[in-house]
């Protein structure tokens, strides 16, 4: 048995702490990827697709919703394809304008709208359909306020153009964008969070009691 103190001290290791004189032990951890659930697109997509949506209402209610100063205006026209069909005739600058003015002004819908879903595996038929009847009835429904606006006409062909603005864009952009997420999301790591513990620690100045 232990005579002293000394002695007694001599058969306990220290514990790592400043007086002792071998090394600490030491935890190396793995880097941990912090990833979104599965099927959903990260989630700075859907912030971005939050804040695209405000820009472009805002951009919807500058361009149809502001009252104009004007001193004439057409009646509001609930025939399919008459507008089309006047811009048409008339050419050059002024079918570009009034053709292309309400078909870029809904299209950015047909990219927004899935941004906030942020879904990737999903059928593209189903994504198409939703986003599609979503924008048209954006549009139906600006249309409808645009009636109580002064100097502003509602317009079916205007929701006509629109709807097929938001088809255009979906189909160029959505298809592609998801495929490309859908294979980053496969070839990602597990978020496993790994250690590896080192040397074993071995103490100087340990005895064995007699």
């Amino acid at each position: 048995m232990p005579s002293g103190p000394a002695e007694r001290g001599r058969g306990l290791p220290h514990k790592g702490n400043s007086y002792g004189t071998g090394p600490r032990p030491t935890r190396v951890f793995g880097d941990v990827q912090r990833l979104t659930p599965a099927g959903r697109a990260p989630l700075w997509i859907r912030a971005a697709g939050f804040v695209l949506l405000l820009v472009h209402l805002t951009a919807i209610w500058w361009f149809t919703l502001r009252p104009a100063s004007v001193p004439w205006v057409d009646g509001t026209n609930l025939e399919p394809l008459q507008t089309i069909r006047a811009k048409v005739s008339e050419g050059g600058w002024a079918a570009v304008r009034g053709i292309g003015g309400p078909f870029a002004l809904l299209a950015p819908a047909g990219v927004v709208l899935p941004m906030l879903g942020g879904r990737l595996h999903v059928a593209p038929v189903g994504s198409f359909v939703r986003t599609v009847f979503a924008g048209s009835m954006l549009g139906l429904v600006v249309e409808l306020l645009r009636t109580g606006v002064p100097g502003q006409v509602g317009n079916v062909d205007a929701v006509l153009l629109g709807t097929a603005g938001v088809a255009v864009l979906h189909l160029a952009v959505v298809p592609t964008v998801r495929a490309v997420l859908r294979r980053r999301e496969s070839g990602a790591p597990n978020p496993v969070r790994t250690e590896s513990q080192g040397e074993t620690p071995r103490f100087s100045g340990v005895g064995v009691a007699p």
